[in-house]
């Protein structure tokens, strides 16, 4: 066995009779190296994949990120940022006007000049509690529609993943997804709700798609193509 397939990671597999444990590497070009006890049960390689994958998801979006190399937010007035697919203009205002830090008012984002210094921590924070809110509901709305029962909404730093599944039927997804277009953030939504029915992407998992959002193809394109100009802070 050469290499190891988990949902849509593929891993080289490397066996040595003198390993004693198990070790996941991501190599300069991102490709993933599996390295094992000669003779390790296949299983044994699967559920340790699985168990580190957000670890895995996080060096890769690391390495993604360091050859991109994307303008890092300034927070200067008039600067924007997004939110459901929508740019709001950045005002900085004194530190007594407000009490929280960061609020989104009358279309424009409000940042303390106090809570500067800690900007990008604020932004994170807002994201993850208006995407915990946000889509809590969709997966509520559609998970009834497709009759599924996911244990429970987590939002956090997927790396570059906007949406994942867990043990127990646990859905997750990327803070960022709140920073996408509410249909295409529907998409995600719905995507991950069809894998508590179809674990992998096979061709069962996408005529389920298709019948549950008969557009899906298009939000898909369209995720493809610009889900890696959508700039976090």
């Amino acid at each position: 066995m050469n290499r190891l397939v988990v949902d849509d990671l593929t891993l080289e597999v490397r066996e040595s009779a003198r390993r004693k444990t198990l070790e996941i590497t991501v190599d300069r070009d991102g490709e993933l190296i599996i390295a094992a006890p000669k003779g390790t049960d296949e299983q044994l390689l699967h559920d340790f994949v699985a168990e580190k994958r957000y670890w895995i998801y996080q060096k890769l979006a690391q390495k993604a990120e360091s050859q991109r190399r994307l303008p890092r937010k300034e927070f200067v007035n008039g600067e924007g940022f997004l939110y459901l697919g929508r740019s709001y203009r950045l005002k900085r205002i004194a530190s007594d006007d407000q009490e929280a830090p960061l609020k989104l008012v009358a279309g424009r984002f409000q940042l303390r000049e106090d809570a500067l210094t800690d900007a990008r921590a604020h932004f994170i924070r807002w994201y993850t509690d208006r995407a915990s809110d946000w889509l809590t509901t969709k997966v509520k709305e559609h998970a009834r529609r497709l009759q599924v029962e996911p244990a429970g909404v987590t939002v956090q730093d997927l790396g570059y993943r906007w949406g994942s599944c867990g043990k127990g039927n646990r859905v997750y997804f990327h803070w960022k997804t709140i920073l996408l277009p509410r249909h295409i953030a529907e998409y995600v939504v719905v995507h991950e709700l069809v894998h508590l029915m179809e674990p992998h992407h096979t061709p069962a998992f996408w005529r389920l798609m298709e019948r549950s959002m008969p557009d899906y193809e298009q939000r898909k394109g369209w995720l493809a193509r610009h889900g890696i100009e959508v700039e976090g802070v």
